[in-house]
């Protein structure tokens, strides 16, 4: 009688831990990004009053 076709053996799952450990450690994000993530923004206050101004307009508030 042969095996079934869902009889593995134990030695495929250390080679799905090991390719598992290697996607895990290389997902993680480069320094670079993390720096430049981190970093303060630069903003621009006149688009966000202007943003502002149009949220209150749609609201239907008046000044």
């Amino acid at each position: 009688m042969t095996r079934h076709i869902a009889d593995r053996s134990q030695e495929s799952s250390s080679g799905r831990t090991q390719y598992f450990t290697r996607q895990e450690r290389e997902s993680g994000l480069h320094p670079s990004i993390i720096t430049l993530r981190t970093r303060p923004r630069a903003r621009d206050e006149a688009a966000n009053r202007r943003a502002a101004e149009f949220a209150r307009i749609e609201r239907g508030h008046r000044v």
